[in-house]
């Protein structure tokens, strides 16, 4: 029997097939679900519309019948591009959300190792080195051989949870910074930056270059902000162009050799997923790796379903990605990754 709660459930389906999508896609995936639902039963009265009023309200809606199940469709903004992206997160992190990741205890005190030197990384560069991240299996236990410590890197990045760049450093992907944002400032309080203009999270972006001033701002941002302004939100001091005052966040910020300073003080992480504070260690030193180019990502396995249901699922997952020309890259869903 159809019903209208079956346009949340197609809507949730076409979200969690395609991972992280952007709100205007997600509003086409709504209006979808809501055409399959009704070709199934017109005398089915459902509101939908493009409005943002609509929207909100819609996501509250979903929001609210997620809670039970420590579920929500969480959102941020592109720190690049502004753009506005919707993914279906885990907010619980126990260990029975532990148990439904893909990857074992090991693999992901790991993950949580290199996200520790990314958010202690100096210079505001929140960045590592491949050659870094590999040395981090030594602080395993039990530790894993580096070839496997490759394969596991591979697949973190393969399953958007880190960005390799050509330049062969890793930073924090999107779908980290949305899915594991509580993880992050609740352990790293006084490396999370905010953005002065919308009070996101920033690992990517400019900062004043003033001393003492905590101005960062998002590329896209920063660009929005300049078209009126041309100094600090801050401190007030003038930004003009081709002058010192605008620094970068991000790998732009990375220095060579960074990698061989002295660790900052850090939380010693174990395969059962806890968190231990340790001494600051020095590192050997070592040279830099080779660029290397992005590793490519693995297409998305779409679902089948069945009877009636499966026509109003085809009718809703059918939407070409080509409708928004910069939608996110569609991507194979991997449950949570939690420690």
């Amino acid at each position: 029997m159809v019903s209208s709660n079956d346009v949340q459930k197609l809507f949730l389906q076409a979200i969690i097939s395609r991972r992280i999508v952007s709100q205007k896609l997600a509003v086409k995936l709504w209006e979808k679900s809501v055409d399959a639902v009704k070709a199934a039963d017109e005398t089915i009265e459902i509101h939908f519309g493009e409005d943002r009023n609509s929207w909100d309200e819609w996501i509250t809606k979903i929001n609210a019948a997620l809670n039970p199940l420590d579920l929500e469709l969480a959102h941020l903004h592109d720190q690049q591009t502004g753009k506005e992206l919707y993914a279906l997160v885990n907010r619980k992190g126990d260990e029975v959300a532990q148990m439904a990741s893909d990857y074992n205890p090991t693999e992901i005190a790991y993950f949580k190792a290199i996200v520790e030197q990314i958010m202690l990384a100096p210079n505001e560069a929140f960045c590592v080195s491949s050659l870094a991240a590999l040395r981090e299996v030594n602080t395993l236990k039990p530790t894993m051989t580096k070839t496997q410590a490759e394969v596991v890197l591979g697949s973190f990045v393969a399953k958007g949870w880190l960005v390799k760049s050509k330049k062969g450093r890793y930073t924090l992907a999107q779908r980290t910074i949305l899915e594991l944002q509580s993880y992050l400032r609740s352990t790293y309080p006084d490396e999370v930056l905010e953005c002065t203009v919308c009070f996101e999270m920033v690992t990517h972006g400019m900062a004043c270059n003033t001393p003492n001033c905590k101005a960062r701002l998002h590329e896209s941002c920063y660009n929005t902000y300049r078209r009126r302004n041309h100094s600090c939100p801050s401190c007030s001091e003038s930004w003009s162009t081709g002058d010192k005052k605008i620094v970068p966040v991000g790998e732009a910020a990375f220095r060579d050799g960074q990698d061989k300073l002295k660790r900052r003080t850090r939380r010693q992480s174990t395969a059962d997923g806890s968190d231990e504070d340790g001494e600051g260690e020095e590192d050997e030193e070592v040279e830099e790796e080779p660029s290397q180019q992005t590793q490519s990502q693995p297409s998305q396995s779409q679902r089948k379903g069945k009877g009636k249901k499966k026509a109003m699922r085809e009718d809703t997952m059918d939407v070409d990605e080509d409708e928004e020309e910069e939608a996110p890259p569609t991507q194979k869903r991997v449950t949570r990754l939690r420690g």
